[in-house]
């Protein structure tokens, strides 16, 4: 074959691998009560038929460019992801304070909690892209919890991943109505999730029979996974490089187990 040819052929299927790869993002507006929210969906263009889906919780900020990119990443590998907003539309708070108590609210209201988690599911089960049996929720920090709280409300999901998210809980009987598996990735040296709290998690999982995993990072502490903490340990919130990439891993083979279609190769 020429070399013009060769290289015209292989030009097109590179061009084809970009298409097939392009990533569409929309703002989608739901409610939840008189509540008006505001989720980004995400999901590869040029597939045709129904596929497996993820919801992404936010972290204590709410939902910004973090979990934006997030859902792209995942998108890529062929989901379709709904990155959901549980403060509502606007809602974006920047200084730590403000953020700690709006985090703190819905900590402490449980049921307004799990209803904005459920509000968000619904979104991904009614999307026309979606299969609804083959959907699970992950969660960064705050969005841990409120993760791991949509499967405690016996939520019809495949599976739950939490990232550096809080385990406790103040109705811990409530994991025996839990139908997903569960995916608990954490970092050992998190002072904000302490020992005592991780092994009361335990407790919770065994004694309700959770299928449920926790992988340990030794190094990481909270927020281990997000490129914005700043690289300072002592503050007891950082990025930590190796275990973002471990846990990453670790989600995607979570996500091969669970759902019945085999995912795309994983975005680079």
């Amino acid at each position: 074959m020429k070399p013009r040819i060769l290289a015209l052929i292989c030009t097109c299927l590179a061009a084809g691998r970009v298409f097939a790869a392009t990533i569409h993002t929309e703002k989608l507006e739901y409610k939840q009560g008189d509540t008006t929210l505001e989720g980004l969906v995400a999901y590869e263009e040029g597939t045709a038929g129904r596929r497996p889906a993820v919801v992404i919780f936010h972290q204590w900020k709410g939902l910004g460019t973090y979990e934006a990119k997030r859902a792209e990443m995942i998108a890529a590998m062929g989901y379709v992801v709904f990155a959901a907003d549980i403060y509502g539309k606007g809602v974006r708070p920047t200084e730590v304070k403000d953020a700690g108590a709006l985090a703190g609210k819905y900590k402490e209201d449980r049921g307004l909690l799990r209803a904005r988690a459920t509000a968000a599911l619904k979104v991904l089960q009614q999307h026309p892209l979606v299969d609804p049996s083959q959907i699970a929720a992950i969660g960064y920090c705050f969005g841990g919890t409120a993760s791991l709280e949509l499967a405690r409300s016996g939520a019809n999901i495949a599976g739950i991943v939490s990232f550096h998210g809080g385990l406790s809980t103040p109705a811990p009987q409530d994991a025996k109505s839990i139908k997903a598996k569960v995916l608990v990735l954490h970092g050992a040296d998190d002072p904000f999730v302490p020992p005592p709290e991780v092994q009361a998690f335990e407790t919770e999982m065994k004694t309700a029979g959770v299928d449920w995993q926790l992988v340990a990072y030794g190094g990481a502490v909270h927020s281990f996974t997000h490129w914005e903490a700043g690289s300072d340990a002592s503050k007891g919130a950082a990025y930590h490089e190796r275990s973002d990439k471990r846990s990453w891993l670790a989600m995607q083979d979570f996500f091969t187990e669970i759902f019945k279609a085999a995912p795309k190769k994983p975005a680079k």
